[in-house]
């Protein structure tokens, strides 16, 4: 679970983005490992009372008798994460554009993969906690950390194939996908119907804005926010909005990239045409709409979904990934139980359930032939990155704050969340430095 701009590992532009992307990803696991530690031992400190009392503290905006507030920690949960799904609803939109999962063949290998990863923990869970009050868990252990999951990766270097860095990025993208389907069709306790028609209006002007091609940001960020506030009052969890709102911003630039740069030789040749050699360039006014006339052209020659993915990806990254782990994370150890059947079934089923899930899946589409394993991968290293998807984190912690009303349910399914993770992550990596096979050629990257 994650996001950033992924692209297949060629040469060129497209290389040199995914490994910018692979780099964000593993430096945000740092961020984010370093903001769990230090929530876990503030919760574990004399500072916790301090730690809660913040986390419950209520702000918001007031007009007389008539206002919007909540908890800090819902803030988190229910604004912040809703600027991370808008990111990931981004990287959905372009992987299914120019992406891994833009054609049929190439999309069957990562959503078998996620399809199965997803099935078999949820399966898992639900046979050790059918009619349990901890019955409503059963999507947490569903989801898969891309960040800290790829950040594992990367301590292999050019150990593991290209290939398989991608596989497990379009694996968790797709993973992202089925997440906001459970949490939009099974997380969702009461629909207000009239909020969600007003919740239309934003929408509707959102894709008017689309069909017009509006490619400012800020526009597409202040008329998602009106779409967040509609969406929370109807009752369907608010993250939703920020995937729908993304699934609306422009994926195509107004110029070509021949006709930018044709528009760049004009302009260029203009202000040449008009050179004064030692005169200052404040001195002639047509140069200056030249120059202006560039930098239009070179806004418009790249789509509003791509400047937008990368401008909010690192905010995602280092801001809104590691702030929720902060306000969420914080649980006193003393009382993280992992006999439960909540845990036990969140631990089985990322442990085993996804391993096992995510290589059956990948195994049935390759047999079946539907799809084909990429370059340099063998069947050692499907089980790798099967063990790697059962780092859960992020969305199980999310996916738990939904389920578990209780104190202590939730504080059951945090600690078995960590402790899997942890196993899983480890689990891994052996299985990747020790028992695949390395990549040949250098074939790392």
């Amino acid at each position: 679970m994650g996001t950033g701009n992924l692209a297949r590992p060629k040469g060129g532009a497209l290389g040199d983005q995914f490994k910018e992307f692979l780099h964000q990803e593993t430096s945000g696991a740092i961020v984010l490992l370093v903001a769990t530690v230090s929530a876990v031992a503030i919760a574990n400190s004399p500072l916790a009372a301090s730690y809660n009392a913040v986390l419950h503290t209520k702000i918001g905006l007031f007009s007389g008798e008539h206002g919007f507030a909540q908890s800090v920690q819902h803030w988190v949960d229910d604004a912040l994460m809703a600027l991370f799904f808008f990111v990931v609803g981004l990287e959905i939109k372009r992987e299914v554009i120019v992406g891994e999962l833009s054609s049929l063949r190439g999309a069957l290998l990562p959503i078998f993969a996620a399809l199965g990863g997803m099935l078999m923990p949820a399966g898992i869970y639900l046979a050790l906690n059918a009619g349990g009050p901890g019955l409503a868990g059963w999507g947490v252990p569903m989801a898969t950390d891309i960040a800290f999951a790829l950040g594992v990766l990367a301590l292999l270097g050019p150990r593991v194939p290209s290939g398989l860095k991608v596989f497990l990025a379009a694996l968790a993208i797709a993973d992202d996908l089925g997440a906001i389907l459970v949490i939009g069709f099974f997380y969702t306790e009461q629909v207000h119907g009239v909020w969600l028609a007003v919740a239309l209006v934003p929408l509707a002007a959102l894709v008017a804005m689309n069909r017009r091609h509006v490619e400012e940001p800020l526009a597409y960020l202040a008329v998602g926010a009106a779409l967040w506030f509609t969406v929370l009052s109807s009752g369907i969890h608010a993250t939703i909005a920020g995937v729908v709102a993304a699934f609306t911003v422009p994926a195509a630039a107004r110029l070509r990239p021949l006709e930018f740069t044709n528009v760049c030789r004009t302009k260029l040749a203009q202000i040449e045409a008009i050179e004064v050699p030692g005169a200052h360039t404040l001195e002639d006014d047509r140069q200056q709409e030249y120059a202006l006339e560039i930098q239009q052209a070179a806004l418009h020659s790249v789509a509003p979904l791509q400047r937008l993915e990368r401008a909010m990806h690192p905010f995602a990254t280092f801001v809104v990934l590691p702030a929720f782990a902060l306000a969420n994370a914080g649980i006193p150890l003393p009382g993280a139980g992992l006999r439960s059947s909540v845990a036990l079934g969140i631990i089985l089923g990322l442990v085993v359930g996804k391993l096992a899930g995510v290589s059956l899946a990948t195994w049935l589409a390759v047999r079946t032939g539907f799809a084909d394993l990429p370059a340099g991968v063998g069947w050692r290293h499907v089980v790798g990155v099967g063990a790697l998807a059962g780092i859960g984190f992020t969305m199980s912690l999310f996916v738990a704050n939904l389920a578990f009303d209780t104190a202590v349910e939730s504080s059951q399914a945090k600690s078995a969340i960590f402790a899997a993770s942890i196993v899983a992550g480890l689990l891994g990596y052996a299985a990747l430095r020790f028992w695949a096979p390395p990549a040949e050629n250098g074939n790392g990257g």
